[in-house]
């Protein structure tokens, strides 16, 4: 049994009246409606998506400016300053032979060498030896036949030469002939004016006179005549056996030619044939190249090609040591984007060079006094039109234009003032924007 069990049931009393409360004094009234939008519940909802829209706003312009944020550290910057500006390029070079002539084949026949490469030869030494049996043959039968019209020029010299006496003893005999007749003439003449001949006698006479001298006139004229036609027979002969002449000669001096000596002194750099193989004519034999001679061929990028010239200063560096040169010549032709040069020493060579050795060569373009410059570091060339100038904590985006480029800096004609900081690191990162945040 429970302790609620135990407690006596109490009944009220029949005929007792109940207290009075103040129930009845209270008016009960009608309960206003309020807006959803002025519950409390609903106003704390709404300033929590809008905290939270705050939130997510600024977290996402942050997240988008991030990428325009760029480390101090990851930048290399240079400072414009003023003074004197020297517009020089950059070429790399290699040490070659000035004079390395090549010989080659005078005729087609079979060669045999009597050098190596690598041999150290002197001027008209015998390199090599052409056998061919078609250049000999050719040059005997060309011999022969001028010996032959040699002779027969000889033989026609005494002929003509006969021609031109026998020609000459008729013009005498026709003068010889005409004084008789005249004075046959002279003496019946003076008969004829004595009256001791007749008429008819006198005039016999004088006709056969005139027969002679028209004779000796004849004859005189013929005599020059084939004189004429005999020099220039003599002539035509003449001219011919001196073209037989010199095809001869060029046929002797193609044939001294099949015997290859060295044109300079120096050193055998390579044997165009193998040994003992038949050759085409104007195939090459062999290259010489003359030591003490040497040069150097430099290459150079196309767009820094422009203002290089023959003529101007270079400084070549070999081993370390920097000697002077001056620009020989400049290829007009570009392959691969570069442009091939040559650069003799303005000295005397440096001792103990070697071909094919690597050399620096810088070549000066010109000087400029009292300029704007910066340095050119990797990605600056006279094309860029803009650059990124540190402000602040902020990299500005400026147009400039650039001009005359050198091996390290690059002259500024307008967009920037001395003592601006440029970015001359790459700027690929920077997306092409107006500004960008530096993080330092």
């Amino acid at each position: 049994m429970g302790i609620v069990d135990l407690k006596p049931t109490i009944k009220p009393t029949t005929g007792t009246a109940p207290i009075r409360g103040t129930s009845a004094q209270d008016v009960a009234l009608d309960t206003p409606t309020v807006g959803w939008y002025r519950r409390r519940p609903v106003q704390l909802l709404a300033a929590g998506a809008i905290a939270l829209a705050l939130i997510l706003f600024w977290l996402a312009r942050a997240w988008l400016e991030s990428g325009n944020v760029v480390s101090m550290q990851n930048l290399e910057l240079a400072t414009v300053t003023r003074g004197n500006f020297v517009d020089d390029v950059a070429a790399r070079g290699t040490v070659i032979a000035a004079v390395s002539p090549t010989v080659y084949a005078a005729a087609a026949g079979t060669v045999g060498y009597l050098v190596h490469a690598g041999d150290r030869v002197s001027k008209g030494q015998v390199l090599a030896k052409l056998s061919s049996p078609e250049l000999e043959n050719q040059y005997e039968r060309e011999r022969t036949t001028l010996e032959s019209m040699d002779a027969a020029l000889a033989q026609q010299r005494v002929g003509l030469r006969q021609e031109l006496l026998e020609n000459r003893q008729r013009a005498d005999l026709a003068a010889v002939t005409m004084s008789q007749q005249l004075r046959e003439l002279q003496r019946l003449q003076a008969a004829w004016k004595l009256r001791l001949i007749p008429e008819y006698q006198y005039e016999a006479a004088y006709d056969t006179y005139s027969i002679a001298r028209l004779n000796y006139e004849n004859a005189k004229q013929n005599d020059v005549l084939e004189r004429e036609r005999i020099l220039l027979d003599l002539r035509t002969r003449q001219l011919a056996l001196n073209s037989q002449t010199l095809l001869v000669a060029g046929l002797k001096e193609r044939l001294d030619e099949l015997t290859v000596r060295s044109p300079v002194n120096g050193m055998v750099a390579e044997l165009g044939q193998a040994d003992q193989t038949h050759v085409a004519r104007s195939a090459p034999l062999v290259t010489v190249v003359d030591l003490s001679a040497l040069a150097i061929q430099f290459q150079v990028a196309e767009s820094l090609a422009d203002g290089i010239k023959p003529g101007l200063p270079a400084d070549i560096t070999l081993d370390g040591q920097t000697v002077k040169g001056v620009v020989m010549a400049v290829s007009p032709d570009v392959q691969d984007g570069w442009v091939t040069g040559r650069a003799r020493f303005a000295g005397s060579q440096p001792v103990g060079l070697r071909q094919n050795e690597q050399a620096a060569v810088r070549i000066v373009l010109g000087r400029h006094d009292d300029v704007l410059k910066v340095e050119r570091g990797a990605f600056l060339s006279p094309e860029t039109n803009q650059v990124y100038v540190l402000r602040d904590d902020e990299a500005l985006r400026v147009p400039v234009e650039l001009g005359a480029a050198s091996i390290s800096e690059i002259e500024v004609l307008r967009g920037l003032s001395a003592g601006d900081q440029v970015v001359i690191s790459d700027t690929s990162g920077f997306n092409d924007a107006a500004e960008v945040k530096i993080a330092r």
